[in-house]
């Protein structure tokens, strides 16, 4: 089972999770653009971010594609 590091989030990471959590990325497709924009940060951080997320807290998030998009289920 993977070791819960929530501990360990960055501010950003936590606020990209809440964010995440609070929207239906899992239903809607992911946009990073979008994710920028709305934290005011690069493209880039956002990438990062959520490749952090993935090692962190891998129970609380999954990113997966379907119907020809990328989509981020959390909770």
């Amino acid at each position: 089972m993977a070791e819960d590091k929530s501990m360990e989030l960055t501010d950003f990471e936590a606020g990209l999770l809440e964010w995440l959590c609070e929207n239906n990325f899992h239903a809607e497709p992911w946009s990073t653009k979008k994710a920028a924009k709305q934290f005011y940060v690069e493209e880039e951080a956002i990438y990062e971010a959520i490749a952090a997320l993935t090692r962190k807290v891998p129970q609380r998030i999954q990113v997966f594609y379907k119907n020809g998009a990328l989509h981020i289920a959390a909770d």
